[in-house]
């Protein structure tokens, strides 16, 4: 590993994209600590240095914007609204016929839709950041915090949309970060960025629960977290490489005095074709019921009370039941939108592709559903399953809703590692066949 590390720095054009790609890390990093105008700084860290206050309904969004929106900077708002943007797109193609002749149309095409999805990260970032700024002002931004209501002393309009702009320019300036990576460095930079934005939280979140634990000084919860993060990230690892390959043979046909075809391949279906996002929608849709009583004014009605008691509380058993059927629903729907059997067969018809023992056309539709179905549920049970250890974490070592192993963040922690592991392997191939990985 040390020595594929040494060659990957020998190479001249490998070393400056490395290089290049962790200069960007670095002012990504620098700009998630620089606070915005018309925010009182020593109010908000002395809010952020409290035990609970990283806990509430923003935990999600603090995770991928590196700690950054809690303390109200100018990177405050993250990559999310760009994820969100990127996913609301992915989802309209299906519906949108437009959009879906678009991403037919090849590189032109999915570069009209990168374009679409850039105005829309701009707009989705003006309505988080006027959220954002409203929920700052109204002291609701952290719980329990007596400096809540001074976050934000000046309250008028200027100094608002002041704030609005910044958080929406920083959220431009990370997506061009993001873009620069990807062109000019080494993989998605919009995946790394995000992958730098979880990382970062992790030393923190760790030592809180060392300095939290009773047992040893907390040096046993410690190396118990650490023993389960490492047998997570050996068991994501497992099942994201899992795959169920489908053998397609290709028909031999003469054109002239030359063949073409008649070769062997293969349909690789991911166990987990859905990746993270199903952990995204339901997580983010059972935030929806908290945000409603939190900025409505009938907190202590019964209806709130429920909410609050077995909606907002992710120890609840309520919270949890939801919560995992909601994961495994949108593992289903997700694979629905994003893989079309009908689609697959008919191209492979048209370029004299076939599965053996499976006739061309609709009977082979049919056999791709039933496969993708069959290899669905185990991923979408596996994704309940990682989702629910930061539950069990809350209750057996008193970690706050983010910690650091959950499951979102593992998720996407090796998925970028190994995407940026392969990026980095194929570059090496290029020159002296010899892989990343031994």
């Amino acid at each position: 590993m040390l020595t594929a590390f040494a060659r990957a720095f020998k190479t001249p054009d490998l070393r400056k994209k490395l290089l290049f790609t962790l200069g960007i890390i670095v002012v990504y990093r620098v700009g998630t600590h620089v606070p915005i105008p018309g925010v009182d700084y020593r109010a908000v860290q002395v809010c952020v240095d409290q035990a609970n206050a990283n806990q509430g309904i923003f935990g999600l969004v603090n995770m991928f914007s590196g700690g950054a929106l809690l303390q109200i900077t100018i990177f405050a708002l993250g990559i999310m609204p760009y994820i969100t943007a990127s996913i609301i797109l992915q989802l309209l193609t299906v519906v949108i016929p437009r959009l879906e002749a678009l991403k037919k149309e090849g590189q032109a095409g999915t570069a009209k839709i990168t374009q679409y999805t850039r105005y829309l990260t701009v707009a989705l970032a003006i309505l988080q950041g006027t959220g954002l700024v409203a929920t700052a002002r109204s002291g609701s931004l952290f719980q329990n915090c007596p400096a809540a209501g001074q976050i934000v002393p000046d309250r008028s309009i200027f100094v608002t949309i002041t704030m609005v702009i910044t958080m929406t320019a920083g959220t431009a300036l990370v997506m061009w970060l993001g873009e620069l990576i990807t062109d000019r460095g080494i993989g998605n930079g919009m995946s790394i960025l995000m992958f730098i934005s979880i990382a970062a939280t992790f030393p923190s979140s760790l030592w809180a629960i060392k300095t939290q634990g009773n047992l040893a000084g907390g040096w046993i919860e410690f190396a118990t977290v650490i023993a389960v993060g490492l047998f997570m990230v050996g068991l994501v690892v497992f099942v994201e490489q899992a795959q169920r390959r489908v053998p397609v043979q290709y028909a031999k046909r003469m054109i002239g005095r030359r063949s073409y075809g008649g070769t062997s391949t293969y349909i690789p279906l991911k166990v987990n074709q859905a990746g993270v996002i199903p952990v995204i929608f339901a997580s983010s849709l059972l935030y929806i019921p908290a945000l409603i009583v939190q900025f409505s004014n009938s907190a202590e009605s019964g209806w709130a009370k429920w909410i609050t008691k077995n909606l907002a509380d992710p120890a609840a058993p309520v919270h949890i039941t939801f919560y995992f059927f909601l994961i495994v629903f949108f593992a289903f729907f997700y694979v629905a939108i994003s893989f079309n059997p009908e689609e697959v067969a008919d191209n492979m018809k048209k370029y004299g592709g076939f599965i053996p023992g499976i006739r061309a056309g609709r009977p082979t539709a049919e056999y791709l559903s039933y496969v993708l179905n069959r290899i669905t549920w185990p991923g979408s049970l596996y994704l309940g399953l990682i989702a629910l250890v930061p539950t069990m974490a809350l209750a057996g070592f008193g970690a706050n809703q983010n910690f650091p192993l959950g499951g979102t963040s593992i998720l996407i922690i090796v998925g970028v590692g190994l995407e940026t592991v392969k990026q980095i392997e194929s570059q090496l191939q290029q020159r002296n066949y010899e892989g990343f990985l031994r």
